[in-house]
């Protein structure tokens, strides 16, 4: 028996001693992976989420609808391979993090369109 489960949003961020990837589900307490590149941890992911949902069931716990949890304020956007790598480069070479490079670009659009109004 075949069973799809939904798109969970998640966070990825490099493993502290430089050697991978650690991908976390906000919306499923403890539901986590990791991989040696963002695509194997992606893939690891996605079978951490099943075996959460299927053990969740299997206990009658209650399973959280994707998009349910995390932090207040948190953003969390997919990008194709080609944005996140042009993203990755400038921020080493401005030497921030991407979530920091990300959210100047959005402070500095909004800070434009404000001003046109």
């Amino acid at each position: 028996m075949s069973e799809t489960f939904p798109d969970y949003p998640c966070e990825i961020r490099p493993l502290s001693d430089g050697g991978g990837f650690l991908i976390v589900f906000p919306d499923l307490p403890g539901c986590m992976a990791d991989g040696a590149t963002i695509e194997e941890a992606i893939a690891n992911g996605r079978d951490a989420v099943k075996s959460w949902i299927l053990t969740a069931r299997e206990f009658g716990d209650p399973v959280p609808e994707p998009g349910s949890g995390g932090e207040p304020g948190k953003f969390v956007q997919r990008l194709p391979k080609s944005l996140h790598a042009k993203l990755a480069a400038r921020a080493r070479q401005e030497g921030v993090s991407v979530n920091t490079l990300v959210l100047s670009f959005i402070a500095e659009g909004l800070g434009r369109r404000e001003n046109r109004a």
